[in-house]
């Protein structure tokens, strides 16, 4: 919690102490009050007195409370606003160092639980401030004020008062002891009950394809019944506090009477008029005590809540970075080069290589091409030239320089990727094909030029507004197939050294695939392309294809050297093409 608060800045603590000086006037004001009442009481029962002196006491009754609103009006914009910017700053932080976590640690976390850190953590730690902050201060200055103000009145009033206090700070430990715990376990099927959510909307197509809508239902359900549970179990168990509290406050006002009444009795005649007087101020402070101990209970009630949600915020901020920005943002030597030199890979937390001494060179303008059979670690090769994660063993070169050196934001620059699955953008076909900063301009003639070598023409003119027109997020109004055209118009906008095809070509008729192809080697003629692929016609023309098995090179070459000398890529090319076909390729 410590932690996050270091996000306050100068004006941040400005206003605090301002507010600090704002709430000590506000205490001064109420807790001048019951002296004023108390002079009322004795002239209203002394023979003689002036109207006019009960109404001059009255009046300054009246101040005090006109004072204590205003201070209360201004302490509450000011607390609004120190909590609002915190926790636009907080989730500001959090956004910008998920965005800099490498793809392994996200997945540390999971998607859905990223979200709710993003938003319902932070809205905890933002209720704490805008209620809490008030409260912390108020609470202990109006306690501490008001029981120095009534220690000389009478030990019995004092002592009863103390008794109160002790059973009020019992029943808030005892309570935070049993619920604090029970908040860990709130949040977490938060994350979960946003998973089912996630999953459920993402899949509709296939839920609904199934009939499976009472299976996610009933999935939605018992999640849904669990938070519900442990959350009833929160508030039943904060809901004591309540009753308790009036208890203690009632049972205090008729303890001061009581025993008050028993004090102007065996009082002299000239002392029972002083003792009622101290009796009526006493018992208004002891509700103001009491009140503060209230204060406290309801900064308890959202401690425990916002404690977990600080700890889950800093979990994600405490995450070391793995990936971290190397010095080069300038061309050493060579362009458009990407080399391999005995790489090896595997996760952090896995003890088996996914990826075994991998070598080879592709120069600028050669096309190199990856095959082999599902999880033999293709994807997982082209995506360390991102660095998207960095290499266990060995060296991944890209112009000559480790991918380590280059400032991640300059290497980027220098590559077009298109993952295997095509990602959309809520906006238009305009903003998508356009996305992100290549440090190049991107005019419209050259979105216009990229869309057409994707072969995305027929049906981006066939739109409404054409390059305007909408996309919706995850391109969930167009096809599989127009979503990779674009996500590839969008790397070709970039004018990238390097292309890298995740497979990108899977969701295309083989027509299109063709064409594709065609003119993209016409356009990309100068640049290195690495394409990850599972049809053989897709990478047949290739000036080098690797041959994965199991992680391992097992075949490098041109098609027809490794139709000769790999029988692990012979048996890929004649799953899916004949000897004629092969032959006449």
């Amino acid at each position: 919690m410590i932690k996050l608060f270091k996000n306050f800045t100068k004006k941040d603590w400005f206003l605090i102490f301002l507010i600090f000086i704002l709430i000590f006037s506000q205490v001064w004001l109420e807790l001048k009050m019951p002296d004023y009442m108390s002079q009322i009481t004795i002239l209203v029962q002394t023979e003689g007195s002036k109207m006019s002196d009960i109404l001059v006491n009255g009046g300054y009754m009246l101040l005090c409370a006109f004072g204590s609103l205003v201070s209360s009006f201004i302490v509450g914009y000011f607390i609004s606003y120190i909590s609002s910017t915190f926790s636009l700053k907080v989730r500001k932080k959090l956004f910008d160092k998920v965005e800099n976590l490498s793809m392994y640690e996200v997945k540390q976390f999971s998607t859905n639980s990223l979200i709710t850190r993003t938003t319902n953590d932070i809205t905890q730690i933002e209720m704490l401030i805008g209620m809490g902050l008030q409260l912390l201060i108020k609470a202990p200055i109006t306690a501490i004020w008001a029981v120095t103000k009534i220690l000389n009145k009478s030990w019995q009033w004092s002592a009863i008062t103390a008794i109160a206090v002790l059973i009020l700070l019992f029943v808030i430990g005892l309570l935070t002891v049993i619920v604090m715990p029970k908040f860990k376990i709130v949040q977490k099927l938060i994350d979960k009950l946003n998973g089912v959510t996630r999953e459920n909307l993402t899949g509709i197509r296939v839920v609904r394809a199934f009939n499976a809508e009472k299976y996610q239902e009933d999935k939605f359900e018992e999640v849904n019944k669990k938070l519900t549970n442990q959350q009833l179990f929160n508030q039943k168990t904060f809901a004591i506090m309540s009753p308790v509290m009036y208890l203690v406050m009632y049972f205090l006002t008729l303890s001061i009477y009581f025993i008050g009444s028993s004090l102007i009795k065996d009082a002299l005649m000239a002392d029972k008029l002083t003792l009622f007087g101290d009796m009526v101020v006493f018992s208004c402070y002891a509700m103001q005590v009491i009140m503060s101990f209230l204060m406290l209970a309801m900064i308890f009630m959202i401690l425990p809540r916002a404690q977990v949600s600080a700890k889950r915020i800093n979990e994600v901020l405490d995450m070391p970075i793995s990936i971290e920005d190397g010095m080069i943002d300038i061309d050493v030597n060579e362009i458009g080069t990407v080399e391999f030199k005995n790489v090896s890979f595997k996760y952090p937390d896995a003890e088996e290589y996914l990826i075994k001494n991998i070598s080879f060179k592709v120069n600028k303008g050669e096309t190199c091409a990856f095959i082999g059979s599902t999880g033999s670690g293709k994807s997982t090769l082209i995506n360390l030239v991102p660095r998207f994660y960095d290499v266990t063993e060995g060296e991944v070169l890209v112009d000559g320089v480790n991918v380590k050196d280059y400032k991640q934001e300059f290497l980027h620059n220098k590559i077009g990727y298109i993952p295997q699955k095509a990602v959309m953008f809520s906006g238009t076909v305009h903003s998508n094909v356009a996305y992100g900063d290549s440090g190049k301009e991107k005019t419209i003639e050259k979105i216009k030029k990229a869309i057409e070598v994707a072969q995305g023409e027929d049906f981006v003119l066939k739109m409404d507004k054409k390059y305007e027109s909408h996309i919706a997020q995850g391109g969930t109004n167009i096809s599989g197939g127009q979503k990779q055209r674009l996500a590839i118009a969008r790397a070709i906008a970039r004018d990238p050294e390097i292309y890298i095809f995740d497979d990108s070509f899977s969701a295309l008729d083989y027509k299109t695939d063709s064409l594709l192809r065609h003119e993209l080697k016409k356009y990309t003629k100068d640049a290195t392309n690495l394409i990850v692929a599972q049809r053989i016609g897709t990478i047949m023309n290739a000036d080098k294809i690797i041959v994965l098995d199991n992680g391992e090179c097992v075949g490098m070459g041109t098609h027809e050297e490794l139709l000769k000398n790999c029988e692990v890529y012979k048996q890929i090319a004649l799953s899916q093409l004949s000897k004629e076909e092969l032959e006449n390729a």
